[in-house]
């Protein structure tokens, strides 16, 4: 996967790379290992949500490693950050992780502490990126356009389906719903079809296991004015790798 991932990066020639890396672990969690694999792999930074939480060896990297993010929105106190600034060919990047609420966590409004941070780092950088973590398509595009013009891009990860929707909101910020994941193509959302169906048709957990198929690697590519911060394009990439398992 890495292999793939770098050929990939070779060809956008992407300045600055953010994958959120919250089930690169057997497809829940992260550990420090699978982080420093990505880190090789040529990610700058980890975003993350929900499911950072599920391997507690990750903790004590959120609090010294300010590549890995996980929300901001949670309560004061929580280890770690989430939001950094990265700076790339001598541009400043700030890059804001939030998640969403509904049939989630009842953490902090994300609307609020997202629009509160704006105002501290729009005094440091016009490019601002924001990872938002939500289940629900109606509040990711709420808070795009509540932030539309004072961010450049809003990118929705969580549901593992890439939406279609891409496009540049009226005041210049990029959106997409859902970036959709990196993983095995088959089974149910990157996990074994035989589990996730009799998890449906039995209604008990069963512990989920990653599907054992080949991969693909899904995302966007975003083209951003440094001056003004403003987004020029949004494209999306689904690429399949038929010879690649995870």
């Amino acid at each position: 996967m890495f292999g793939s991932l770098q050929s990939l990066l070779k060809e956008t020639r992407a300045d600055l790379v953010i994958a959120n890396g919250e089930n690169a672990s057997e497809g829940l969690g992260i550990t420090p290992e699978a982080a420093e694999g990505l880190f090789k792999s040529g990610i700058d930074l980890i975003t993350s949500g929900n499911h950072i939480w599920q391997r507690r060896e990750i903790i004590p990297l959120l609090e010294k490693d300010k590549r890995i993010l996980r929300p901001e929105n949670y309560p004061t106190g929580v280890p770690g950050s989430g939001v950094s600034l990265i700076t790339k060919k001598e541009i400043p990047i700030a890059v804001i992780n939030l998640q969403g609420r509904v049939n989630m966590y009842s953490i902090r409004c994300p609307f609020r502490v997202g629009e509160a941070l704006l105002r501290q780092l729009g005094k440091k950088t016009r490019v601002i990126v924001v990872d938002f973590h939500a289940e629900l398509p109606e509040e990711k595009e709420a808070l795009g356009l509540y932030l539309d013009g004072k961010i450049s891009a809003l990118v929705g990860t969580h549901t593992h389906v890439q939406t279609a929707d891409e496009k540049i909101l009226p005041r210049g910020t990029a959106y997409i719903t859902d970036t959709g994941m990196t993983g095995p193509a088959g089974g149910v959302i990157g996990m074994k079809r035989d589990i996730s169906i009799n998890r449906s048709l039995m209604q008990i957990p069963y512990k989920m296991e990653v599907e054992d198929s080949a991969a693909v690697v899904m995302g966007v590519l975003l083209t951003i004015a440094v001056d003004s911060g403003k987004a020029l394009s949004i494209e999306r990439i689904r690429r399949e790798l038929p010879d690649l398992k995870p």
